[in-house]
């Protein structure tokens, strides 16, 4: 019997189209192309749109990146260009071997 892979959920605050916030949004999804394929889901709140919801996800900075799934709840604020820095703060070290196998190497973002 083979297990369901499990499945990363992300919310990225950002700020419109700033800068950070769209080097945040190109970087996520580059991080998850190459480490998480099909296994991640990627939710976009721009705080100007909905600052009550950023507010009362205590949201002070962005871009903020939440990974909701699989617990615990992990944050990293910035645009997320430090792959090795961004993996293992959202506690994703692991998935790096994964990456390797599937791709032969691992790609910066």
């Amino acid at each position: 019997m083979s297990s369901l892979p499990v499945v990363f959920k992300f919310r990225l605050y950002v700020a419109d189209d700033a800068l950070n916030s769209a080097q945040a949004r190109s970087n996520l999804a580059a991080l998850c192309k190459t480490y998480l394929p099909d296994r991640s889901e990627v939710e976009l709140v721009d705080v100007f749109k909905e600052p009550k919801r950023a507010l009362l996800d205590a949201i002070f900075m962005t871009p903020t990146l939440i990974r909701l799934a699989p617990l615990p709840v992990r944050r990293i604020v910035g645009s997320l260009s430090q792959t090795d820095l961004v993996l293992r703060a959202l506690d994703l070290e692991g998935e790096t071997d994964a990456a390797q196998r599937s791709v032969g190497a691992i790609h910066r973002v």
